[in-house]
């Protein structure tokens, strides 16, 4: 019996059989018979991908291109890298259909949905824009000179940026959440690159085909059963273990979730198919009025062996080892200071580029995990910090009556603009708290 496998898997070397999928499709070049060929895979440090390839034996037209395999992130994304060096031009960029490209010097933009979504390299964009603004330039320098001239000092401009003689900004805006650069220093934080998720508008979700149960109507053939304001208690709730359907987080494939509702949200996952068992915890008490940064010194296995509560909008960061993780990475979790750093190293062993790395990255990152198992171990002293804008998190004091110890700061503060936007608050005033 051959064992079952997960839907989007890693791509291997040695694996003879990547479950590929062919149709047969319309050639829109000659209107013959053509085969599309679809591949559901993972990109590493990014998330599920549909890879479609069409090929047409009898003109030899092909086409290739990517779209995302997961579920629309709750958010977009605007990544915004400062060009310093020829080599920033080598990084990967993994583009949506809705993602738009701004050269900020230039005021140069290639807006959304003009190009198909696709793996690339910040150079192959340059040339690509290059190679269309080129196109038709006999005939403009024919019927309108000028307008061909100025295309000419342009295209001199963007070819000049490929010299890197001075830095220049690359901005990605994807409405989508589903576009991503490359981080060659993973996984140290990239002094170079800023990422900034904020919340759609009403059009913007629309623009993605996303729309509230108000805007389409409550279904009445089955699909959708809407829970009624009264039809369950808060103690019913409380007291029952709620199951959904939902798509493992590792390999895609349907498995159910296990949901208890406390003060805290509590879910479990387990996936019968790669086994891969998952937990988060959400906040049941809303926003807090101000964010809290919590602070504590790890020094030995007394340390490791605090209770942790890491919330979905908590950044964590190790200042000794330049570690910065984002509040989606690792999602919320209830554990324990070494469960974090576990979790932590799991999850980067996972998704590192192993096939691109250079030798001298390879011992970079051996270097940088073999410092984890120390702090794991309780060899190398390191400083925790929870910074959360929502205020939902929390490490164990070692006193007795629950305030900070020695060891442990916390502070809190009052959001900026920027942090009520990713929390969904832009439209509330913090002094209103």
């Amino acid at each position: 019996m051959t064992a079952k496998q997960p839907i989007f898997r890693n791509l291997y070397t040695d694996d003879h059989d990547p479950e590929t999928t062919e149709i047969e499709s319309l050639c829109m070049n000659c209107q013959g018979n053509g085969i599309t060929r679809l591949l559901l895979t993972k990109i590493p440090f990014y998330k599920e991908i549909v890879i479609m390839s069409f090929s047409c034996e009898e003109c030899g037209y092909a086409n290739n291109e990517i779209q995302p395999g997961g579920q629309i992130p709750a958010k977009g994304v605007q990544i915004v890298l400062q060009i310093e060096t020829p080599c920033d031009l080598n990084r990967q960029v993994v583009k949506s259909d809705f993602a738009s490209v701004t050269i900020v010097e230039l005021e140069f933009e290639i807006p959304s949905k003009s190009h198909k979504g696709e793996v690339t390299t910040i150079e192959s964009i340059l040339d690509r824009s290059i190679s269309d603004l080129e196109v038709d330039q006999h005939v403009r320098r024919i019927e309108n000179g000028k307008l061909a001239q100025q295309i000419d000092d342009f295209i001199v401009k963007l070819k000049k940026l490929k010299e890197v003689e001075t830095p220049f900004t690359f901005v990605v805006d994807d409405i989508s959440g589903n576009s991503f650069i490359e981080n060659p220093n993973a996984p140290l934080q990239d002094s170079q690159c800023a990422i900034k998720h904020y919340t759609r508008s009403k059009e913007q979700d629309h623009e993605l085909g996303i729309f509230t149960k108000e805007e389409v109507g409550e279904k009445q053939d089955g699909l959708l059963y809407p829970i009624k304001e009264d039809d369950f208690t808060l103690e019913d709730l409380e007291g029952e273990v709620l199951q959904f359907g939902t798509n493992c987080n590792k390999c895609g494939s349907p498995c159910d979730t296990n949901m208890k509702l406390t003060k805290v949200v509590i879910m479990a996952t387990v996936c019968d198919t790669c086994g891969n068992r998952t937990n988060e915890v959400k906040s049941g008490g809303g926003i807090e009025p101000c964010g809290v940064r919590i602070e504590v010194d790890v020094k030995n296995k007394t340390d490791l062996c605090r209770d942790l509560l890491k919330s979905e909008t908590c950044h964590l960061q190790i200042p000794q080892l330049e570690l910065e993780v984002g509040p989606n990475a690792i999602g919320g979790r209830f554990t324990t200071v070494e469960g974090l750093l576990i979790a932590i190293k799991e999850q980067l062993c996972e998704n590192i580029f192993q096939d691109s790395q250079t030798p001298e990255d390879k011992i970079r990152f051996s270097s940088f995990l073999e410092q984890f198992d120390h702090i794991i171990q309780g060899k190398k002293m390191v400083t925790v910090i929870l910074d959360d804008p929502a205020g939902n998190s929390y490490i164990q004091s070692l006193r007795d009556d629950g305030q900070p110890d020695d060891a442990s700061r916390i502070t809190k503060y009052e959001r900026t603009f920027d942090q009520n936007e990713e929390l969904g608050l832009n439209d509330i005033k913090t002094e209103n708290y």
